[in-house]
């Protein structure tokens, strides 16, 4: 049974499985399966069953229920999985002994100015989510972090009093005059509605404090209550401030520094424009690789996108979803799953105001028209498309088959979500008896047709030559009519095409 299940809030009392010395890293929510996150993840919307009796204008304001339509990809499994991993590599060699000592350092080094001796734990996770807009990063990241509590309160610990709250992780986003001081008072700000403390206030009045010693008393904040993940939304704002203002330098020094200094994992969002710094400076190159997200291709989930949506339609007439309707809002969209969204809600709502109650190609015109719609056709290689990750969750599961001499032969089969089907080898060692593996006739039937059976290509492109009609006289023909060798060998020579030599 997973823990946390029965809570609704943001803010749950911690519960361990073995008590093994790692409270921190002990109270974590277990990691989803794929099931079980989807079913968290996806929000569906419930138009009336009587929509059509409703009146235009309910109609057109049933449609803004569009926008809180949520339908979960294969890539936000893989992006739940990094966001996890990184508060768990936080807390891994983050035990009660550690965190003292490593506050203590910093404390003193605070209070006297001498050098610190950084003796304590690994480096924590650093990296970047970087993506077109409109693709979804920030609200797949929300979306993911509240499958888990964000606040876990700690009271008592192998049979000793224990209290302290550990905060899983914050999102902070990013002013557009963001500075080194705005983005430290920010994230306060983000642990006082946490945990409700006051934090910025106090921080706040000393109106003279220097960006050291609010950086200072940020790290003390991060480390006291173990934060695992600061999530730093809209990056390319900072990094567009600091070098407008020459502050480049302070702003890097500042991210570095909270992450090796507090052991806190930093995940940035932001577009692709901030990649430009990420690539400029080596040290944080290396601390900024992570998941580049491109638009959808016109492929398997592109469709399975359209389609989700096209059922919610608030128009009288329910306009069918055709091949070219769906390459036509694909063009004008550029694949961006808030364009899609955006471009068949105020279809709709045109197609209602003009009395036609249909969507139609030139209602998705006019649509983008009014929206202001312009994507370019190209965007940068340097990334991955969200239609290109695949998740499959494989279980395994042994299979006795009884040979002919009643010993038992173990066949390791897969079964593999979304139907998605993959041919696995399948290895019998038995006794052979004049070169014939011998078997159940059963069960070399039902092997036989899940081994030959395709493998299924969603997205992939097919390769090889296109298909045309052969020749009577072709030999890929003639074999099919009559797979032996004696028909082979006796068509050819009627056409013809067979040489006999004597010797």
């Amino acid at each position: 049974m997973m823990k946390y299940r029965t809570e609704h809030t943001n803010t749950v009392s911690a519960e361990y499985g073995k008590e093994q010395g790692n409270p921190f890293l002990e109270a974590l929510p277990e990691l989803l399966g794929k099931a079980e996150f989807v079913e968290r993840m996806k929000s569906e919307i419930h138009f009336p069953y009587d929509l059509p009796e409703r009146s235009p204008q309910e109609r057109r304001n049933y449609l803004t229920e569009l926008t809180t339509w949520f339908q979960p990809m294969d890539y936000m499994y893989n992006l739940y999985d990094m966001l996890y991993r990184a508060m768990s590599a936080t807390y891994q060699t983050k035990t009660v002994v550690e965190s003292v000592r490593q506050l203590n350092e910093i404390y003193m080094d605070f209070r006297t100015g001498r050098e610190r001796t950084l003796n304590y734990s690994t480096q924590a996770y650093s990296g970047a989510v970087l993506g077109v807009p409109g693709i979804g990063k920030t609200s797949t990241i929300q979306r993911c972090l509240s499958t888990m509590p964000q606040v876990i309160i700690h009271t008592k610990y192998q049979d000793k009093q224990f209290y302290t709250k550990q905060i899983n992780y914050l999102v902070v986003e990013c002013p557009s005059d963001c500075s080194v001081k705005t983005l430290a008072f920010n994230i306060l700000s983000a642990i006082d509605r946490a945990i409700g403390s006051e934090y910025f206030t106090q921080a706040g009045s000393l109106k003279s404090i220097s960006s050291s010693a609010l950086t200072t008393r940020l790290k003390i904040i991060c480390m006291n209550h173990h934060i695992g993940l600061i999530v730093i939304d809209e990056i390319q704002n900072a990094i567009q401030t600091a070098a407008r203002n020459k502050q480049t330098r302070p702003l890097i020094k500042f991210l570095v520094e909270l992450t090796n200094e507090t052991s806190t994992g930093i995940c940035f969002c932001g577009t692709l424009e901030a990649e430009e710094l990420f690539m400029k400076q080596e040290h944080l190159k290396r601390r900024t690789r992570g998941l580049r997200l491109l638009p959808m291709k016109f492929d398997m989930t592109y469709r399975k996108f359209i389609s989700s949506l096209w059922e919610y339609q608030a128009t009288l007439q329910k306009a069918e979803l055709t091949e070219k309707l769906m390459k036509q809002i694909y063009d004008l969209s550029a694949g961006i799953p808030a364009y899609i969204v955006k471009i068949v809600q105020e279809a709709q709502a045109q197609a209602i105001l003009s009395g036609r109650e249909k969507i139609t190609y030139e209602s998705i015109k006019q649509a983008v028209s009014y929206l202001g719609i312009e994507v370019p056709k190209v965007y940068s290689r340097g990334g991955t498309s969200i239609s290109d990750f695949t998740v499959q969750e494989i279980e395994f599961e042994t299979i006795g088959v009884d040979d002919m001499d009643g010993s038992e032969i173990e066949i390791e089969c897969s079964v593999v979500e979304e139907s998605k089907v993959i041919t696995l080898p399948v290895v019998l060692e038995a006794k052979q008896t004049e070169e014939t593996v011998i078997q159940p006739q059963e069960e070399s039937e039902t092997l036989t047709e899940s081994t030959t059976e395709p493998v299924k290509r969603f997205y992939a492109s097919k390769r090889g030559r296109k298909h045309r009609e052969r020749d009577k006289a072709d030999l890929v023909s003639i074999w099919k009519q009559n797979e032996s060798a004696e028909y082979l060998i006796q068509t050819l020579g009627t056409y013809q095409m067979i040489e006999r030599r004597c010797y």
